[in-house]
């Protein structure tokens, strides 16, 4: 699906940059290469702000629907504790 159809918040990973070649090597340079994980920040009516990368990205509608993206399962991370349990042995 297009870049510019994910939802404010989510977490996409880039399978496709299609376009011209030279709109295509314009998105390369911000980062938009395949693979490469991708948080739409917000959204408005003319763009969406991106996390790409180390850096945020305004890019219109029209160039965000260029790019074509997946959706991904992120691991979860939660935190526990593990016990490691000895056994006790009595010194007489």
């Amino acid at each position: 699906m297009p870049l510019a159809f994910t939802a404010a918040g989510k977490t996409v990973k880039i399978v496709k940059v299609k376009g011209k070649d030279d709109t295509v090597r314009f998105l390369q340079n911000l980062g938009f290469v395949e693979g490469e994980p991708v948080a739409v920040i917000s959204e408005n009516a003319g763009g969406l702000i991106v996390k790409i990368k180390d850096g945020r990205v305004a890019i219109s509608k029209e160039m965000a629907c260029r790019i074509l993206v997946a959706l991904t399962v992120l691991p979860h991370v939660t935190s526990f504790s593990v016990f490691i349990i000895y056994p006790f042995i009595q010194q007489e």
